[in-house]
């Protein structure tokens, strides 16, 4: 629910505050008065566009706050709380900002916190509904009428048309990579040969992992091998000895001396000797191993330069090291399995798209059930609602039929008859207006008055809150072209909403805002802040209701007569509301 709406330097609002209540509030107020600035200032708190050109002349910005007291269940909207910040007040409201800079430029806050304008909508698009003369135009397309339904037919619709969606985008995906195998064959073709030879080039060197970097030191060595050796060999003597004594056989000596010594210090320095022993006869063994692996002839280098370069031709082609060029056969290996049989490949595609088809076919023949069961039931209801908005006859048919399979492509079959997998189903929703009983029904984009455009879409919206509470409604001239009974009907109508939801709406006919359980009105003068004409929000009590609504009967607010009248008004709406 909104509790409060202030606006700075909107249009000709220069200050305004607003208290705002559950039920039906209506605005009202003279022509050129700020009315409209209202609605737009909930548009600008929903994500809408900003205008620089309604910053107030004269003024650096314009700021727009809402007050919300958030729902119990807020399922909908956890996440947009979470992912912002947004602090939530301790009585369960929140307040949201938005700033527009006489530059363009626009900021949005949530709860305390700078968020994207697009996080500032996504949460109060699930708390405000704005409805006005530009809804009822939209309410002509076709795609308005589709979404319509599928709000009445709730979340099995919903949960059918999810499924649809992500079956159909998987079946695309499908049909554009069949669609690139078949027109790429040519390039698919030189990919597959090039990938051939290198593969056989990798194969005819057959590296093994780590060889060139075990060549390199290998290739040190060999460069320097007689100096090596040398130096190898003396170690190996010294340690192990081979005609002289050596640093083992002393050690030997020295441990017999020790065993045999007198003194217990002596004695105790045994074990030393033993590991000291230990060490040099395991550096012995290694010292021999890794001379029994030096090459015995210098002349081997030459093989071994040969066999680096054939490494070094591969690297440079095909990755930096041989581990990366093995690398790179393993998935050129796998990549020719793919195409080296473009005719299997196609066939694979071909059968996945025909299953993906399926798919689609049977979720679209569900959504289509749906559709049609709904339709009728909707039809029904709306055409009950416009019985009492003093349309006479007047009925809605709400038609669900099939979109024509123009493009082969994308043609699923439904009970034996083709039809277009568009994005939002295979079907096309059209609303008529049957004139009368027994006649024809005609599109309501062709037949309907704007009047009646506005009664079909105030029958529509009470039908559709029928099973939801909660939550705000604005409507903006909805009653635009409507006058007499019908205003009075639209009146009741929007009372009746008001049950279930918090109503706003900005009206310049008395018979609806009668109804209204708060009256606001905007007032104009032109002795504002540099000579500028300013506006001001004031909520009406009661007997200030009826001069309001006299002035806007006849512009009789001040005589008897129309007081009187405006009082018969009120009271008969007032009486109206307590019977219904």
């Amino acid at each position: 629910m909104l509790e409060e709406l202030s606006i700075r330097s909107l249009g000709v609002l220069e200050s305004a505050n607003a208290q705002f209540h559950p039920g039906f509030t209506v605005l009202t107020g003279e022509t050129g008065a700020g009315k409209t600035m209202i609605v737009t200032s909930l548009r600008l708190l929903s994500g809408g566009r900003a205008d620089a050109g309604r910053v107030r002349t004269g003024d650096a910005k314009a700021v727009v706050e809402g007050r919300f007291r958030l729902p119990e269940d807020r399922s909908a909207i956890a996440d947009v709380l979470e992912d912002s910040g947004a602090e939530v007040d301790d009585d369960d409201t929140l307040i949201a900002a938005r700033t527009v800079n006489a530059d363009g430029r626009s900021r949005a806050h949530l709860g305390g916190r700078s968020v994207p304008v697009g996080t500032l909508g996504q949460l109060t698009g699930e708390l405000l509904a704005i409805h006005g003369q530009n809804d009822q135009l939209r309410l002509i397309r076709p795609e308005q009428q589709r979404g319509a339904l599928d709000r009445y037919a709730g979340s099995s619709a919903a949960s059918t048309l999810k499924k649809y969606r992500a079956a159909r985008a998987d079946w695309v995906a499908v049909l554009d990579e069949l669609d690139r195998l078949r027109a790429n064959s040519r390039e698919i073709a030189m990919e597959a040969d090039r990938l051939r030879f290198g593969v056989d080039e990798i194969d005819a060197v057959a590296p093994e992992p780590g060889e060139d970097a075990d060549l390199i030191a290998t290739v040190r060595r060999m460069t320097d091998l007689e100096d090596i050796r040398r130096t190898a060999v003396t170690a190996q003597e010294i340690v192990a000895g081979a005609e002289g004594a050596s640093v083992i056989d002393g050690l030997g000596t020295v441990r017999s001396l020790l065993e045999s010594a007198s003194d217990d210090a002596l004695r105790e320095l045994q074990p030393r000797v033993a590991e000291a022993l230990t060490v040099v006869t395991d550096l012995g063994a290694e010292l021999t191993s890794y001379l029994g692996g030096l090459p015995e002839d210098a002349g081997d280098l030459d093989a071994l330069l040969n066999r680096q370069a054939e490494l070094k031709s591969l690297t440079r082609k095909y990755a930096a090291d041989i581990d990366g060029v093995l690398a790179w056969r393993d998935e050129a290996q796998q990549r020719l399995a793919q195409i080296e049989d473009p005719e299997g490949a196609v066939e694979e595609l071909e059968a996945k798209a025909a299953a993906a088809r399926e798919k689609v076919a049977e979720l679209a023949t569900k959504l289509h059930g749906q559709r049609t069961k709904y339709a009728k039931s909707l039809a029904t209801k709306v055409s009950a609602e416009l019985a009492g908005l003093a349309m006479g006859g007047s009925a809605l048919a709400v038609s669900v039929s099939l979109l024509p399979a123009d493009d082969e492509r994308l043609a699923v079959e439904i009970d034996g008859r083709r039809a277009h997998a568009g994005g939002d189903g295979v079907d096309r929703v059209e609303f008529g207006l049957v004139a009368h009983k027994g006649a024809a029904p005609l599109p309501i984009a062709k037949s309907a008055s704007g009047g009646e455009l506005s009664r079909v879409m105030l029958a529509l919206e009470v039908v559709l809150a029928e099973p939801d509470s909660g939550g705000v409604m604005v409507f903006d001239e909805v009653d635009a072209g409507v006058g007499g009974a019908a205003a009075v009907q639209i009146g009741a109508r929007l009372a009746r909403l008001a049950r279930r939801h918090q109503v706003i709406v900005v009206t310049h006919l008395p018979q609806v805002a009668a109804f209204a359980d708060n009256h606001l009105v905007i007032g104009k003068s032109g002795g504002g802040e540099r000579g500028r004409q300013t506006s001001t929000l004031t909520t009406l009590s009661r007997d200030e209701r009826v001069a309001e609504l006299a002035r806007m009967l006849a512009g009789l607010g001040d005589s008897e007569t129309g007081r009187a009248h405006a009082e018969e008004l009120l009271s008969t709406a007032e009486q109206a509301r307590a019977e219904n």
